[in-house]
């Protein structure tokens, strides 16, 4: 079939033509939303999930809603090698800036931006690049510490009364959260904190893999009282047909059953895997039905395409140990691993691997569900394993 007409859109944080599964998640962000502009109590939402259900999706939606609710928008993603505060400072000068422009009389706000500037001054001296170019005076003793879980609460609070002067609210999204540091999510959970308990209208909807909880407990015990926790896993079996089935009938085609079957099964539900068998099954078919000869047929090219990006730009970040540790645990199985079975694998002890165990959580590889488990981060990902794991290294060229 005609591959621009092609609804379905196999990337990164791409949108699919058709968001299903998620209503209720996206229904709790446009109430939580609607409460903080109404000063009513709004508990704060993270999204955890694998890589691949649609994560990044969920929050540029959820960042829609908030702009469609007249919400102030700072979207960031979080990054293993760059601190919160240098991910922050450019885009509250943003906020604060659009705030000042609506009225120059808020005092609320002018003081926003005095503190804001004393809170760039305070990291210049801990990392030295946090110049801020602000036509403002810095507001001298507020933010200006050094100590994050200090100034961070208190710029977010002079953030979230400069809102409140304006009568409009903020919305912080957060994507990959769990590449924060822990000083860094103490300090976010400690403004948030704040927040509630001043009733300002800022809220925080965020995403990350599922280390993120142990990461929030460990940053701050009364963390899961102030954010709900949202499983986002791979589409029911209904709700995955639905994903292929109207994209495809929008645009007069339809999947026998036995194609759509097939697909379910092969991707096990997750989004990203559903979009891409979706895209190759119909550049595959030669018609406006797409058959079970048509899967067939894509599925070499929708492994390849998958082997060659999502799985392999994961794999090429690790060690040579730290593959010889994944290998250890795809050779047991799918599912959840015990870390002394892998250890043992391995021939090693425990404690001599967990470094090993420590980095690949880090580079969100894997994961712990629970003390002393370990599992995958990257749905079918031992599959992978063992199809690299099958293909013979490259004989050398003779140099003589």
């Amino acid at each position: 079939m005609d591959p621009i007409r092609n609804p379905f859109a196999p990337g990164a944080g791409a949108p699919p033509p058709e968001l299903v599964g998620r209503e209720a998640l996206l229904e709790q962000a446009g109430i939580l939303f609607q409460r903080a502009i109404a000063g009513r109590s709004a508990k704060s939402f993270i999204a955890i999930g694998l890589r691949g259900v649609g994560k990044t999706v969920i929050l540029n939606k959820v960042g829609d809603i908030a702009k469609g609710l007249h919400y102030r928008v700072c979207q960031i993603e979080a990054h293993e090698k760059k601190p919160l505060p240098l991910l922050l400072v450019p885009h509250l000068r943003r906020l604060l800036l659009d705030l000042d422009r609506l009225d120059a009389l808020s005092e609320q706000v002018k003081r926003g931006l005095r503190v804001l500037k004393s809170f760039a001054s305070g990291l210049t001296l801990r990392y030295g690049d946090a110049e801020l170019q602000l036509d403002v005076d810095p507001e001298v003793g507020a933010a200006d510490s050094g100590d994050l879980e200090a100034d961070l609460p208190e710029l977010i609070v002079a953030l979230g009364r400069a809102a409140a002067s304006r009568k409009v609210a903020i919305a912080l999204i957060v994507d990959e959260i769990q590449y924060l540091r822990e000083r860094d999510m103490s300090a976010l959970i400690m403004s948030l904190h704040r927040v509630m308990q001043e009733a300002l209208p800022v809220v925080l909807v965020a995403a990350g893999l599922p280390q993120v909880v142990a990461l929030s407990g460990r940053s701050k015990s009364y963390a899961e009282r102030l954010f709900d926790f949202i499983a986002v896993g791979a589409l029911s079996p209904a709700d995955a047909r639905r994903a292929l089935l109207e994209p495809a009938r929008a645009e007069g085609v339809i999947f026998t059953d036995a194609a759509l079957d097939a697909i379910v099964a092969t991707t096990e539900g997750y989004p990203y895997f559903l979009q891409e068998w979706g895209y190759q099954s119909w550049n595959a078919a030669s018609d406006n039905r797409i058959e079970l000869a048509d899967v067939e047929a894509a599925t070499g090219r929708a492994i390849a395409m998958l082997d060659s990006g999502f799985f392999r730009m994961r794999y090429d970040r690790l060690t040579p140990r730290e593959r010889d540790y994944c290998q250890a645990m795809a050779a047991s199985g799918t599912g959840i691993h015990r870390s002394g079975n892998i250890a043992q694998r391995l021939g090693a002890r425990v404690q001599a691997v967990g470094p090993l165990r420590d980095g690949l959580i880090r580079k969100g590889v894997i994961y712990s569900p629970a003390h002393g488990d370990t599992a995958f981060t990257v749905p079918l990902f031992e599959q992978f394993l063992a199809r690299i794991q099958a293909v013979p290294p490259a004989t050398p060229r003779s140099t003589s």
